[in-house]
């Protein structure tokens, strides 16, 4: 059985990004975060219909869409914190591969699905001014740095490593 990790512990992970850490510690480490997250992701899936509010069908406030908005900003500074925890807990990874710049490459994912996000929201958005194939290119963009990110710091080669 796998114990809780204690307090300094969880500091040191998502906290700051000076160390190193090995492929076990960082893949438990990203799902943890992905298992944090989780519940939230679910909650917004619930509300975010809430979110279309049509004043020619309903009255100026409706509770429900008051609630998902409210949610909506918890929710984003959920996500700016996790993102934050991801980037310490990965620099330390890429620290431990021996590749450059570690704190850009741990942001490149949070990044990606950064704009990935504006991309849909922007089609959502000016759908008339937005071709609907422009949303592609950041989705398979996303998919590559996922990919690349977690082969290289969740099973990729030691060969490189610094210790």
């Amino acid at each position: 059985m796998v114990s809780w990790p204690s307090s300094e512990r969880i500091r040191f992970l998502f906290r700051a990004e000076q160390g190193r850490i090995d492929r076990e510690t960082w893949r438990r480490g990203a799902l943890g975060l992905l298992a944090f997250i989780a519940p939230f992701i679910g909650v917004w899936l619930l509300l975010a219909p809430y979110t279309e509010h049509d004043l020619a069908k309903s009255p100026l406030f409706v509770p429900m869409t008051a609630l998902a908005y409210v949610y909506l900003i918890f929710f984003a500074f959920i996500v700016m914190l996790m993102a934050i925890s991801f980037v310490n807990l990965s620099a330390k990874r890429f620290r431990a591969i021996g590749r450059p710049a570690p704190v850009g490459l741990a942001s490149l994912l949070p990044l990606a699905a950064f704009l990935d996000g504006v991309a849909h929201g922007t089609q959502v958005l000016l759908a008339e001014a937005t071709p609907g194939w422009l949303i592609y290119p950041f989705d398979a963009a996303l998919v590559v740095v996922l990919g690349w990110t977690v082969y290289e710091l969740g099973f990729g080669p030691e060969a490189n490593a610094q210790k």
